[in-house]
């Protein structure tokens, strides 16, 4: 199959790889594989080489020795991404009706915002449209005026993040297709269209990174990524009770627990011997109360930013978490506490063929990016009723030029021919 889309997860502990396709005029996942991930730290990856084992890994079980993976659109993460709002003005000829060239002047002019010359944008997500004095415009064009302005939200990364992650997977045999932020991806398998609407607020609770996005009237209002991450939690166990990392991961997917308030259960937990000190037992409500610090400081750090943009109160839907951090328990109950808001956990959706093994929450970005880059294939996409959220013009990186200028060849036959 040609037009297959796969989508690469590559996180701080665990790297995913999501092959899917049309299949009876249904996109569905074909394929899915995972590995554990090396030299990634928060995010940023800082050792290439140990990366690209497990992205090779990921990929191959994805393939089962029936699809031939060529292309990839990967999300990216960590501390290097910054997300702001920003505003277009420009001029439209008097007497003349809205076209799609002056929108894409406005866009522009929107993203005509300084930034540090290490950095690039990923996305420039539009708000709203402004038409002389009306407002809450999705799609001026057609329309009558002499004045459009844009609202727009702008994600920028580090170049040098990027262009070591493309280098990565292109010296593996894979192109780049596109680079899409993992909470995007994310959105587009846990949330619904009515949600974004009313106003959510998505939390991907993942290894090394917490990544945020927020949507109010259908659109993007604020992303941040947090440097702080699961892992942290677990660290947290082990200096608390002087045990290695392994044994403090052990106990809190185990025995932990977020939300002391919840916990019925206060038995005895038994922590294994380390070297020559013997084993020694605790209560749960113990170690809960070091999770729950942790996460609650997560938490409250996310608070005080969304509080920020002014729109807490317009969170209508609530808090939806996903990322492997969400299994906790007690953590849906303590963002509910924390943001005094509905919350719930999100999982992978809007997609048929995710195996019941795969229906966890830290395997929500890698199947939300192949949603995302079904967009790759406009006429096989219009055989499913869901049109893709606007995004970025899509950034091709090819392997070389001729494979480059065979793909242009390739599509323009299928397009006009097929």
């Amino acid at each position: 199959m040609d037009d297959i889309v796969v989508g690469l997860d590559l996180g701080t502990s665990k790297t995913v790889c999501v092959i899917a396709g049309w299949e009876n005029g249904e996109f569905r996942v074909l394929g899915m594989g995972s590995a554990l991930t090396e030299g990634v730290r928060s995010g940023v990856i800082v050792n290439l080489r140990a990366a690209m084992k497990g992205v090779q890994k990921a990929i191959e079980e994805a393939e089962g020795g029936v699809h031939r993976v060529k292309t990839v659109t990967i999300g990216l993460a960590g501390g290097t991404v910054e997300g702001l709002n920003s505003r277009g003005v420009v001029a439209v000829s008097a007497q003349a009706e809205i076209g799609q060239q002056d929108v894409d002047r406005v866009l522009d002019a929107a993203k005509a915002v300084v930034i540090p010359m290490d950095r690039e944008i990923m996305h420039v997500l539009p708000q709203e449209f402004i038409v002389d004095a009306a407002r809450k415009i999705k799609d001026p064009v057609g329309m009558m005026g002499i004045r459009l302005e844009a609202e727009v939200h702008i994600v920028t990364s580090s170049q040098a993040v990027s262009r070591n992650l493309i280098q990565g997977v292109n010296a593996l045999g894979y192109a780049v297709d596109e680079i899409v932020l993992d909470t995007l991806a994310t959105a587009r398998t846990v949330l619904h269209g009515e949600e974004k609407d009313v106003g959510v607020l998505v939390i991907d609770l993942g290894s090394g990174t917490t990544d945020v996005v927020l949507y109010h009237d259908g659109a993007v209002h604020f992303s941040k990524v947090y440097s702080l991450g699961s892992e942290r939690i677990t660290k947290d166990i082990a200096q608390v009770l002087q045990i290695p990392d392994d044994e403090a991961e052990r106990l809190k997917l185990r025995y932990g627990h977020a939300w002391i308030p919840d916990l019925n259960d206060d038995e005895e937990v038994i922590v294994r011997e380390v070297g020559s000190r013997p084993a020694f037992t605790l209560l749960k409500s113990q170690l809960a109360q070091i999770i729950q610090a942790r996460t609650e400081e997560i938490l409250e750090l996310i608070l005080k930013d969304v509080q920020k943009t002014g729109l807490l109160d317009q969170l209508g839907s609530g808090l939806v978490l996903t990322g492997g951090g969400a299994h906790l328990e007690g953590i849906t109950e303590l963002a509910a506490h924390v943001f005094g808001k509905p919350s719930r956990m999100g999982l992978p959706s809007r997609i048929q063929g995710v195996g019941e093994m795969w229906q966890r929450p830290e395997y929500t970005a890698a199947v939300g990016l192949v949603l995302w880059g079904q967009d790759r294939y406009p006429d096989a996409a219009a055989r499913t009723a869901e049109s893709a959220d606007t995004g970025p013009v899509r950034r091709t990186v090819s392997r070389s030029s001729s494979s480059g200028s065979w793909t242009k060849i390739w599509d323009f036959i299928k397009k006009n021919f097929i």
